[in-house]
C-alpha cells in the first residue's frame, strides 16, 4: 500500500507546524523546506483548515498554527481524511469487481484485515509521538517507544526515486 503524496503533504504541514508551536508557519516557509510547490501546500492548508486542525491567519505576521495540541491529532483520523481509495484489489469495489475468482478467493478478507491492522497502528501514534513533542509526565508512547531522537525538519532530505530495472528472462 502506498500513501498518496497529498497525504505526505499533509503529514509535513502538520509536523512542520508541530515542530515550530512558538511561530506561525509561512506555506512559501514550507513550500522551501520541502520543494513542494505553493500551490500544492495551499490545498493542503485548506483542508486542514476545513477540519479544524490548522489556524491560519491572513497578512503580515499571518501564518499557520496547530489548532489542537499535537498529542490529540492522530496520524490515523489525518490518513483517512487525506486518503480517497482504500480499495487495495479490485474486489474491494463491488461496482468495479471483474475477477472471476471472487466466490472462491480469500485474499480479499487478508488484504481488508491488513489494511484494518494498518489503520489501527496509524491509530496508536499522535502528532506529537512522530515529532518527539512530547511532555515528560506523559512519558513515551506505546507505538514508538522512549527512544525517539528529535531531527529537526530542516535535517531531513526526501530520499532519491530508487531505479527499478526490469527483468525479461
Amino acid at each position: 500500500m502506498r500513501l498518496t503524496d497529498y497525504t505526505d503533504y499533509t503529514l509535513r504541514v502538520l509536523m512542520f507546524c508541530a515542530l515550530n508551536p512558538e511561530r506561525s508557519v509561512t506555506i512559501a516557509e514550507l513550500a522551501e523546506s520541502h520543494a513542494v510547490s505553493k500551490n500544492h501546500l495551499m490545498k493542503v492548508v485548506n483542508d486542514l483548515a476545513r477540519q479544524g486542525l490548522l489556524q491560519t491567519t491572513r497578512g503580515r505576521g499571518g501564518g499557520l498554527r496547530l489548532l489542537k495540541p499535537a498529542a490529540d491529532i492522530r496520524i490515523g483520523d489525518v490518513v483517512r481524511q487525506t486518503e480517497t481509495d482504500f480499495r487495495l484489489v479490485e474486489c474491494f469495489d463491488p461496482g468495479h469487481n471483474t475477477c472471476t475468482l471472487t466466490a472462491q478467493c480469500q485474499l480479499k478478507q487478508v488484504f481488508w484485515t491488513a489494511k484494518q491492522n494498518f489503520l489501527a497502528e496509524l491509530d496508536k501514534v499522535t502528532l506529537a509521538d512522530v515529532t518527539s513533542i512530547r511532555s515528560a509526565t506523559q512519558g513515551p508512547s506505546h507505538a514508538l517507544g522512549g527512544d525517539v531522537k528529535r531531527v529537526p525538519v530542516s535535517a531531513i532530505k526526501r530520499a532519491a526515486p530508487r531505479k527499478t530495472t526490469t527483468n525479461l528472462h
